[in-house]
């Protein structure tokens, strides 16, 4: 493994920014920088040792400071959506910006995709990583509490991409981290064409602006369903304005599954996404309109996926849902790993 840190550029207010650069002796190359905890490319070879980078993202830094699309980021203190921007807790009222229509979207205005993080580089034979170390003061984007969080990412020689959360707080408050990477593994063109599993029975229907129903529903027999590999724009066109949801593998927090499986036939490359998370929210680039990415490559509705690992959507307003308050003294924590092959 090979491990390099060095300047990114600086914000307009002139903190500077890192990258820093992971390599593997198999040819996979992760490059992060600390502002928002950006996963800015992610480059591996195809079944004929042809590398591309297979991550949507920009080549500066202003780039991602300025447009919203949050590539690559971590998310937070809530990942995803919350109705109408309002929650309760203990019997106080809170209410956060409404940045997505109707409703608050990960994190506000200025969400932890937004932050310069404290970066430390880590190293040993077999892997290399980051962490990075975040506190958000009580009131922040209105959300009550301290929070001080670490994210550790950390590439293994065996091409294992591995993203370690862990937070703590001092008053109660809802927690939902995840990381909002666009994957293509083709490298260009559209993803309608990869094809994917996703090892959840239910999913979690919504409204009109993306709000869950409150309904957990099964994928049987329905174009949500992916519990065998398909190709993602088989039934696309069966979901009004296409896939954006949540899905359910479990309500336990404990077990480490296997929740996904992404394969592009055309190049080989494949991802298999395990995660200690009930849900995984699929997107598949709706709203991406002609956007000029890295390399001057421009991005079009579904050019990009993610694949967030997180709690249910709305979980603070639907009662049934696992709960996402962290509580002074408890540790909030959360691992997810993304395992690279070709074949």
């Amino acid at each position: 493994m090979t491990l390099k840190k060095e300047p990114y550029g600086k914000l307009s207010d002139g903190r500077s920014v890192d990258k820093v650069t992971l390599t593997s002796t198999k040819g996979v190359t992760a490059e992060l920088i600390n502002y928002g905890g950006i996963l800015t490319s992610f480059q591996m070879p195809d079944r004929r040792g042809r590398t591309a980078n297979v991550t949507l993202g920009f080549d500066t830094l202003q780039e991602y400071a300025v447009n919203a699309p949050y590539f690559g980021a971590i998310i937070g203190r809530f990942g995803n959506r919350i109705s109408k921007g309002a929650f309760s807790i203990e019997g106080v009222q809170y209410k956060l910006a409404c940045n997505n229509g109707p409703n608050h979207l990960h994190g506000g205005n200025k969400g932890f995709d937004k932050a310069v993080w404290k970066a430390k580089i880590i190293q040993d034979k077999k892997s290399a990583g980051v962490v990075l170390s975040y506190t958000s003061p009580d009131g922040e984007e209105g959300y009550p509490g301290t929070l001080r969080i670490t994210v550790t990412y950390c590439l293994t020689e065996d091409n294992e991409l591995s993203i370690e959360y862990e937070a703590r707080t001092d008053k109660p408050t809802p927690v939902n981290l995840t990381q909002h990477s666009y994957w293509n593994l083709a490298g260009s063109g559209l993803i309608l064409d990869h094809e994917l599993t996703l090892n959840c029975p239910f999913y979690v229907p919504v409204d009109e602006s993306y709000i869950p129903t409150g309904e957990i529903l099964s994928v049987k027999g329905t174009a949500m369903d992916f519990t065998a590999a398909k190709p993602i724009g088989r039934d696309i066109g069966k979901v009004s304005g296409g896939y954006d949801h949540c899905w359910i593998a479990g309500r336990s927090e404990r077990s480490f599954k296997h929740i996904a499986t992404l394969y592009e036939p055309a190049s080989g490359r494949g991802m298999e996404l395990w995660t200690t998370k009930p849900g995984v929210q699929f997107y598949t680039g709706n709203f991406l309109n002609g956007i000029k990415g890295t390399g001057g490559m421009v991005y079009n509705k579904h050019y990009g996926l993610c694949l967030e690992t997180e709690f249910f959507p709305d979980s603070l307003n639907q009662p049934h849902f696992p709960n996402c308050i962290l509580i002074p003294g408890a540790t909030y924590s959360h691992k997810t790993m993304h395992r690279f092959f070709v074949k």
